[in-house]
């Protein structure tokens, strides 16, 4: 498994933008799909976006689908999460997770074995 700290969480207004990133260690995290994952208080874990090791598989959540982009640079270990356009129901705790090869349930929390800590994204209106 490998070991992912998220960063780039703050607080910012309506309308703004925040890009998260992911950074992982280990040295076949280039092999792992990497997801986004939001929880707000008193809601479940939702999915947010999903990318494939190549980069070139992605899926997002219809509620970010054009204001949201996931991207990777498996050189440095790290995954983006940009975040334009935020809505107050964006606010959320985003965690990444990782996981060996892929899956179509890659919207399942339970299909990412690996955790970071979590980074509070709050948008105010």
């Amino acid at each position: 498994q490998v070991q992912l700290v998220e960063s780039g969480g703050g607080l910012v207004q309506a309308g703004g933008s925040l890009r998260l990133s992911c950074a992982a260690s280990g040295r076949t995290f280039s092999m792992y799909t990497v997801g986004w994952f939001r929880q707000a208080p008193g809601e479940e874990r939702e999915f947010v976006a999903a990318i494939r090791w190549s980069g070139v598989t992605i899926h997002y959540a219809d509620s970010v689908k054009g204001r949201f982009t996931i991207s990777r640079d498996n050189a440095k270990n790290i995954v983006y999460l940009q975040m334009n356009s935020l809505k107050p129901d964006d606010t959320a705790v985003y965690y990444c997770a990782s996981d060996r090869g892929y899956t179509s349930a890659y919207a399942a929390p339970s299909s990412f074995g690996s955790w970071g800590q979590g980074t509070q994204v709050t948008v105010s209106s």
